[in-house]
């Protein structure tokens, strides 16, 4: 393969928050008892042990990633880590409403409509009168939102009593800037281009880099959708709300300072020079020297203004990490320094403070008032967790306050 050749190639990946056990797991996950097509999706119901039907429903929509959802990974996902949430729930006799989308990347108003279809069919096929549990992960905690808040806006009965988010970003999500840029600097069309710019990545991104433009700032997508937000009221304000964070609530990020080089592109082969910096406050600060062969290009992209994200308490994804392996994988020789950042940040997950501010990113949320979370209880995470991983202590928390 040439170093064009390669380079062109270098963007097959994505990055994003489904659930995906850390292992592997050898034994499929079960069949589920119920099969639902939705609009713009799919739902797999299993019922809870001893049941026959759907009685005690819990909800639970997937996260953003591109393409589509694949529940039987989302399951493995969810049951495979540490604390196996769907076991737990199904021995309790809780039925498990899987929520997958059609395209994960498409606009949160239209994977509502999937979560809308979920809840309405839920309730015509339940068997007695239990409420509702409806919640998501990443992504589909913060659809789940929108969608009861709609429903009431629109005076529909969604009969659900308790509502949750699994380290959903409602202050928005942080991707390094150098790679969103590094997304479009690509060559050629490639899988993370795409991601980086979706619908979703525009909605949900605390700040985003424009291929078009050039520029940093706040996406119109994600100004428009957070006038959807307002105008249905926010929030929900029938059922109870609660959150987990992956991130801690101490004030403590992962290990990444500002300013250090995050991966570098050392060969002569693919994009050679290319290096990404972890992110500094300051005016005009580099956040990556991007390079490629063919055709020859370079581009330094900075931001101004920019709290330190990538240390922030939160949970983390390992964006560098994917891309060295796929740079390695191209023929590259890497090195990384940095493979994991902040991509939730505590303060969103928990809806208690913005990420604008150096002061309110780094929050020591446990010494808060819990009042000025716009939830109703929260839990935080007591050591710093990969986004949405299934842990047992956010796990049995949640589990704790499900209504019976």
């Amino acid at each position: 393969m040439s170093g064009q050749q390669a380079e062109q190639s270098v963007g097959e990946f994505s990055i994003g928050g489904s659930i995906h056990a850390r292992a592997p797991i050898t034994v499929p996950p079960p069949r589920p008892d119920e099969e639902w097509d939705l609009p713009n999706g799919i739902a797999h119901v299993h019922y809870g042990e001893g049941n026959a039907g759907i009685r005690r429903p819990v909800l639970l929509a997937d996260g953003f990633n591109l393409g589509p959802s694949d529940l039987e990974r989302l399951f493995r996902g969810l049951d495979g880590g540490e604390y196996a949430l769907l076991t737990h729930l199904r021995r309790s006799g809780r039925d498990v409403v899987l929520i997958g989308f059609g395209e994960r990347s498409a606009s949160l108003l239209d994977n509502a409509k999937t979560v809308t279809a979920a809840i309405q069919r839920t309730i015509g096929e339940r068997l007695g009168n239990t409420p509702l549990t409806v919640g998501g992960f990443s992504m589909g905690g913060i659809v789940a939102r929108y969608v009861l808040a709609k429903l009431e806006a629109q005076g529909i009965d969604h009969q659900t009593a308790l509502y949750f988010s699994y380290d959903s970003p409602h202050r928005g999500a942080v991707v390094p800037i150098g790679l969103q840029a590094f997304s479009s600097f690509i060559p050629s069309a490639n899988g993370f281009a795409q991601q980086m710019d979706s619908p979703a990545a525009r909605e949900m991104l605390w700040r985003h880099y424009d291929p078009e433009t050039g520029t940093v700032g706040v996406a119109p997508e994600r100004e428009k959708f957070l006038a959807e937000l307002r105008h249905v009221g926010f929030w929900p304000q029938r059922p109870r709300l609660l959150a987990v964070a992956n991130g801690r609530g101490d004030g403590r990020g992962p290990a990444v300072p500002p300013g250090q080089v995050a991966l570098a592109s050392v060969g002569e082969r693919v994009c050679p020079g290319t290096t990404f910096y972890t992110q500094s406050e300051g005016h005009e600060v580099v956040v990556a020297e991007l390079k490629r062969l063919l055709p020859a290009a370079e581009k330094t992209v900075t931001t101004s203004g920019l709290p330190e994200l990538d240390g922030a308490p939160g949970g983390t994804l390992a964006p560098y990490g994917i891309l060295a392996a796929a740079l390695e994988g191209s023929g590259a020789e890497v090195e990384l320094h940095h493979a994991e950042v902040c991509f939730v940040p505590t303060v969103s997950a928990v809806a208690i403070r913005d990420i604008d501010q150096p002061d309110d990113l780094y929050a020591d949320v446990d010494g808060l008032p819990p009042g000025e979370s716009d939830l109703d209880e929260f839990l935080c995470s007591s050591r710093t967790t990969g986004h949405t991983e299934i842990t047992e202590q956010l796990g049995s928390w949640l589990l704790d306050r499900l209504p019976y």
